[in-house]
């Protein structure tokens, strides 16, 4: 059990800022993080913008606490981990958190994080376990069609997250030319074209053609369930790690 909430929710809020409504951001209105449909499920179908706007602090931290923080069973991962994957939780939603904390542990990713998933964490280093979630979020967010227009601030995002999460883990040993990106790639996926669905055809050993469609997408992920990856069908960095592609 910790007490890293409070820390962890500044952290959390540093990086959500203030008001926005961006017309090409998903979330639509959002204020310090939390969207307009979410505070409307925690305090009311009625709530407006403008109260939106307004949220109080108890309503942040309730709405943190119990729609983040409580359902990633934060108080019982070890410190650093619990802030990775609250903001992982935050800002990709509790599920994806709970997957990419369960991906790098090794434990079935059913994004419930249960006795099972917390008896994995014990087993292994919580600087590898930050690492890998923060590899596993920056994959996922340069699949997504906005990367282009939000993807500096989602990088700046995790890697800020990684060199704070990384000291909370009771001062252990870092390296931390292992922790920055050492290469530039494109995530693909079904509907990509390009010089690196070239190199992931290739690697797989399948008709190389430079286009994803669906026979690409059904080897991809036969390949990453075979080799014990997420099979989303999305090829990344941990996927190009796991094929030689990047080191």
């Amino acid at each position: 059990m910790n007490d890293n909430f409070e820390g962890s929710l500044q952290q959390v809020l540093v990086h959500e800022g203030g008001w926005a409504d961006h017309p090409k951001d998903p979330g639509g209105a959002t204020m310090k993080g939390v969207t307009l449909i979410t505070f409307r499920r925690h305090f009311g179908e009625d709530k407006s913008k403008d109260e939106l706007r307004a949220i109080t602090d108890e309503q942040l931290h309730q709405i943190y606490r119990a729609g983040y923080w409580d359902k990633c069973h934060c108080d019982e991962l070890p410190g650093g981990v619990d802030y990775a994957v609250f903001d992982a939780a935050v800002n990709s939603g509790p599920g994806r958190g709970a997957k990419w904390l369960q991906g790098a542990v090794g434990a079935k990713q059913d994004g419930g994080i249960g006795s099972k998933t917390l008896t994995k964490v014990k087993e292994h280093n919580s600087v590898h376990i930050i690492d890998n979630i923060c590899d596993r979020r920056l994959t996922f967010l340069r699949s997504l069609a906005n990367w282009a227009t939000f993807g500096k601030g989602w990088n700046r995002r995790v890697e800020g997250v990684r060199s704070s999460a990384i000291p909370m883990t009771e001062g252990r040993d870092i390296d931390h030319e292992s922790i920055a990106p050492n290469i530039d790639y494109d995530s693909v996926k079904n509907g990509s074209s390009g010089l690196w669905v070239r190199k992931l055809q290739d690697a797989i050993k399948i008709h190389v053609d430079g286009i994803f469609g669906s026979g690409t997408e059904a080897a991809l992920k036969a390949w990453q369930l075979e080799n014990g990856l997420e099979p989303d069908g999305i090829a990344g960095r941990n996927t190009y790690r796991s094929l030689g592609l990047i080191k």
